[in-house]
């Protein structure tokens, strides 16, 4: 048979648009779509959902799956009675919570008494549920351990079947769940709270129940009140030593963000010779502590302990030093408070979600936005209440019109010959409305006695005062936190508990002594690439091999004479600064390509390195140039620290990108470059010495549109020959175009 002729080429299908892209199953093609539409259809309603319905606390102080949890527990009546199995609970938690058992479990250990991770635990736990503090302690399946509620929740249930919070319906729409917890004290504040969501995070640390009650009620009475007078300062469940410095604790509470520090505590045993910490920091762990003294112990660096053991046992944490002969602890403790966790910063970043919104607050702030949703909490119980009562009173008031004729509303009843005309009949007889009629029709025969009539209308007189008192305090806030208060004071009677938390003042903390140091001490050439390789070479080697190998594309940036215990600062375009010892970089050759710093000094990803130096005695100023036209002069000195800190973060201003930096030991002449070609030269006195080393700085040269300095030399390194031509009385400066001899240099 012969093949078919002129056959009909098969259409090729339309190409789909990618704004009619739906997501409804696989496809076998490619489609192509502008990445902003795969952002925003994509990437944001994910984002958006990790905010808000998982990682960020709102102002009850609980993110969705610890509500989920808690309010389960309260339907399954576990805020009275015996525990039941933990499986049972995250069973019935999984009508709320769609995450799969293993993350309700964990959201259920985290906030157990057991686990220790929270000042006021919300799970009354029984079994293993693990320690906050200990890294590898595995908690046992939910099988095999037993909850309830603690006491302290019924604050957080008190009236939340009275209006006082809106319900939501569960994922599948099923059931009904409360968007908040009516807590009747600032839970946010109390309860620690750490979550990371996307492109954001939220670190919130836990306060003392008592001072966080006082400090609300005080606010309310004084919304200038110094809060740091009532609230000392933050409280952790690991309990330890805090740091107190004011300016921090000032900073943490005004804008929400900040860190700071705390220690173990300790005892020495003198007959056993051995240390004993029994609280750590709530930043770390037992198993972190431990790895880090055994790493001194190798390294030849903590040569005064002969072994350390973890003896935690059900008495509580224990960390057991052993220490030789001759040892002195106090100097021992020093020594491990410098290098290992024993002492730990404390981040906070009180981001909490407000309407729907994350927003960063303070301290004052946030207490005035839980003072702003209790009162609102309880307005709506007022409200709800009075309904209640006046539904009573209008009830009884029907009830007092049939006790002037009982006898009537009988005849009426007998004499009615439909059931349905009964409430019509006594709504006529006696003036009442339908809901009084049914009232009065379903009473039982024998409520219409005088006597029981009489009782209860005498409640009449006592509603109306009752509601009449509701009323007016509804339309007080005065009155309303009047009531918050009351609580407050309840719940710190009842629930308040000392602090856990010591508070060391900054006169108190011993100088920690310098560690001796037994670095070998003998003289190095360095060579920084471009790149940001550094080679460490002694003298003896240059001086057999002195060509810099370097790699492609790449070359020599800076240059030094030092010593093998001299420290270097490392400026990098991520605005953070490195300061390690030379003795921590291995000698090597010329022909040797070096360290890579980014690797080395485990950076940031695409962090590179701008400038560095070796401060020595942090003699003089430091001047960073930016690519906006300003220039910033710190004092060197801003970049000391009393303990050997290998990173400092905001090393210098944000605002513009970091072009050059030069380091003054006295005033002298400048030259800035602009990408146009002009320059301006100054003397370095017309820059003020700024305090704070994220200072924008002042402008020194004023830049046309779209161009933006690019280099910045001492004058005496340029070649510059007709000084005059560019010379600045005054900053900032337009500067000329470098021409002639001054161009070809």
């Amino acid at each position: 048979m012969a093949a078919r002729k002129n056959k009909k080429p098969t259409a090729e299908p339309a190409r789909v648009s990618a704004k009619d892209l739906h997501v409804k199953g696989l496809k076998s093609e490619v489609q192509e779509q502008p990445i902003s539409d795969t952002l925003k259809y994509n990437y944001m309603p994910y984002a958006m959902s990790v905010i808000i319905s998982r990682a960020i606390p709102e102002i009850d102080g609980f993110k969705p799956s610890h509500r989920k949890l808690l309010y389960t527990m309260y339907q399954m009546h576990l805020l009275s009675g015996a525990r039941t199995k933990s499986a049972n609970i995250v069973g019935a938690t999984m009508k709320l919570n769609p995450h799969g058992d293993a993350a309700i479990y964990d959201t259920m250990v985290r906030m157990s008494k057991g686990y220790g991770a929270l000042l006021h635990p919300f799970v009354d736990s029984k079994g293993n549920f693990g320690k906050v503090y200990s890294r590898d302690m595995a908690w046992a399946a939910s099988r095999y351990t037993e909850a309830r509620l603690d006491g302290i929740c019924g604050e957080l249930f008190r009236d939340i079947d009275q209006d006082t919070v809106d319900f939501v319906d569960n994922y599948d729409g099923k059931l009904k769940e409360p968007s908040l917890l009516p807590t009747t004290f600032p839970n946010i504040l109390v309860s620690a709270n750490k979550g990371i969501a996307v492109g954001m995070a939220s670190d919130i640390c836990g306060f003392n129940l008592s001072e966080v009650c006082d400090t609300t009620i005080a606010l309310m009475e004084n919304p200038n009140h110094d809060i740091l007078s009532t609230m000392l300062a933050p409280d952790l469940p690991t309990g330890g030593e805090l740091i107190f410095d004011e300016k921090t604790l000032r900073e943490i509470y005004d804008t929400g963000r900040g860190s700071f520090k705390v220690r173990a505590k300790w005892r020495y045993i003198p007959k056993q010779n051995v240390i004993e910490v029994y609280e750590i920091p709530y930043s770390t762990t037992t198993e972190a502590i431990v790895d880090k003294v055994v790493e001194l112990v190798k390294q030849g660096k903590a040569k005064e302990i002969s072994d350390i053991r973890d003896e935690t046992d059900l008495s509580g944490l224990k960390l057991a030093i052993d220490l030789k002969r001759g040892s002195d602890p106090e100097k021992v403790m020093q020594k491990l408070f410098r290098l290992t966790p024993l002492l730990d910063s404390q981040s906070c970043n009180f981001n909490v979600l407000i309407n729907g919104q994350p927003r960063v607050m303070g301290v004052r702030e946030l207490l005035q936005e839980w003072i702003t949703w209790r009162m609102d909490c309880v307005r709506r119980r007022l409200n709800w209440s009075i309904a209640r009562k006046s539904e009573k009173l209008h009830l009884l008031q029907g009830l007092e019109k049939i006790l002037l004729n009982i006898n009537k509303a009988i005849k009426i009843i007998r004499e009615t010959e439909r059931d349905a005309d009964v409430v019509p009949n006594l709504m006529a007889g006696f003036k009442i409305d339908e809901v009084q009629a049914e009232f009065v029709a379903n009473m039982r025969l024998r409520d219409i006695n005088k006597e029981h009539i009489l009782k209860r209308t005498k409640e009449i007189a006592a509603l109306e005062k009752e509601i009449h008192s509701l009323e007016i305090t509804v339309k007080s806030p005065k009155r309303i936190q009047n009531v918050i208060a009351k609580e407050l004071r309840e719940v710190k009677e009842k629930y308040g508990a000392p602090r856990r938390t010591d508070i060391v003042k900054g006169a108190a903390v011993e100088v920690e002594p310098e560690e001796s140091d037994d670095t070998p001490d003998y003289p190095v050439n360095l060579f920084l690439s471009q790149e940001g390789y550094l080679k460490k070479i002694t003298p003896q080697s240059l001086r057999m091999a002195s060509e810099q190998k370097y790699k492609d594309g790449d070359g020599p940036a800076q240059q030094w004479e030092a010593s093998n215990r001299d420290e270097l600062l490392i400026f990098t375009d991520k605005q953070q600064c490195y300061k390690p010892r030379l003795a921590e970089f291995e000698d090597t050759k010329a022909s040797a390509l070096g360290d890579y710093l980014p690797t080395k000094l485990s950076m940031d990803p695409d962090e590179k390195v701008v400038w560095a130096c070796l401060p020595g005695d942090y003699a003089g100023d430091l001047v960073l140039f930016f690519a906006n036209g300003k220039a910033a002069r710190v004092p060197l000195s801003a970049y000391r620290t009393q303990s050997r800190r290998k990173k400092l973060t905001g090393a210098y201003s944000d605002k513009s990108p970091l072009v050059a930096a030069l380091w003054l030991k006295e005033n002298q002449d400048l030259a800035v470059t602009a990408t146009d070609g002009r320059t301006v030269v100054f003397d370095t006195s017309l820059l003020a010495p700024k305090a704070t080393r994220t200072t924008q700085g002042v402008g020194v040269m004023n830049l046309k549109a779209g161009q933006t300095v690019a280099a910045a030399a001492p004058l005496a390194e340029t070649g510059i020959k007709r000084v005059s031509r560019y010379r600045a009385k005054t900053l900032p400066a337009v500067g000329a175009t470098l021409t002639g001899v001054d161009k070809s240099d």
